[in-house]
């Protein structure tokens, strides 16, 4: 009998170009488990809407982001890989959730609270974020999801909606856990909160080397001058090149920054250098894919094929339980 592995599902949103805090916490994880899970791994561009881009800027992303997943390493053949919106069971799916799930509990989400703090005009896509994910990941019945800590709460929500259903309509989908890597669990950004395209305060690992520059040079720093000595773990420039260098090199910044003498200018430098010749082959991947937007067309048809037969599939079997 052929061994059935885990799925494992992750899909990072069409919204920009993809920072390190992606790579990290979503792409690379995934990407290491092609051998030993069925991975499901996903474009999200119907959560991209949320912020109602222009039509161009959102394909766009979706090219931008298809070309970082495959440059990372994503084998087409190993995985299923494929656009949301090629597969439009996700909305079904997300309506037919909506009807067992509360106000009150889209209420207690962590996004809708940080919009509302900060005076932001809350739109229902953006409020019913969290049904969408769930769909996105209950439709293939994912066992494990990547996610940072930040996104912990949405897939409580996932498992919250599911128990909802499975209580009203007898058992139907899996309660998927969460998978996440301690060290990496929380990237934070050039301004020390937490990585994110919507605090626009990202290192975009696949932009060109000025523009990279830029945001490096950006890291949020004290005013220590550069002879005074620095504690490396308040510092933040060092707290993400551990994240990316190897370990004696991370030592050894942590050195000349206990010594003195070394600025922080001197240890963004190494930083990029570090994200350059890091990320360089992988790199030139994104720019060749980005370059052959056909290739990337093909392979997130032939990916969506497969979703499609799966989510038709678990589609079918709800709306039989509903009563459709």
């Amino acid at each position: 009998m052929k061994e059935t592995l885990p799925i494992l599902l992750t899909g990072i949103r069409a919204s920009g170009d993809i920072h390190l805090g992606n790579y990290l916490g979503a792409m690379k994880p995934a990407i290491e488990n092609q051998e030993t899970h069925d991975c499901y791994l996903f474009i999200a561009d119907y959560h991209g809407l949320t912020t109602s881009p222009p039509p161009d800027q959102l394909r766009q992303n979706v090219y931008s982001c298809a070309a970082a997943w495959l440059a990372s390493g994503l084998k087409s053949e190993k995985t299923t890989f494929w656009r949301q919106s090629d597969v439009p069971e996700v909305l079904e799916l997300a309506y037919l959730l909506s009807c067992v799930t509360s106000m009150g509990l889209l209420e207690r989400g962590h996004s809708i609270k940080d919009a509302r703090s900060k005076g932001v005009l809350i739109k229902a896509g953006l409020f019913y974020y969290p049904i969408l994910m769930a769909a996105d990941i209950l439709l293939y019945q994912a066992d494990l999801v990547p996610v940072g800590k930040d996104q912990i709460q949405h897939l409580e929500m996932t498992r919250d909606m599911a128990t909802f259903f499975n209580e009203v309509y007898g058992d139907t989908f899996k309660l998927p856990e969460a998978k996440i890597q301690e060290q990496v669990a929380v990237v934070p950004g050039v301004d020390g909160q937490k990585m994110s395209k919507s605090y626009n305060n990202g290192i975009e690992i696949f932009a060109d080397e000025k523009e990279l520059k830029r945001q490096v040079m950006r890291i949020v720093t004290d005013s220590k001058s550069l002879e005074e000595p620095k504690d490396p773990d308040t510092c933040l420039v060092y707290n993400l090149y551990k994240l990316i260098a190897p370990e004696s090199k991370t030592l050894e910044l942590a050195d000349h920054l206990r010594r003195g003498q070394f600025g922080y200018g001197q240890a963004k430098k190494l930083l990029l250098e570090e994200i350059l010749e890091g990320f360089f082959e992988m790199r030139q991947r994104y720019f060749f894919y980005i370059d052959h937007s056909s290739e990337i067309d093909a392979l997130l048809q032939q990916g969506a094929s497969k979703a499609r037969e799966k989510a038709s599939k678990m589609i079918s079997q709800v709306r039989q339980r509903v009563g459709l």
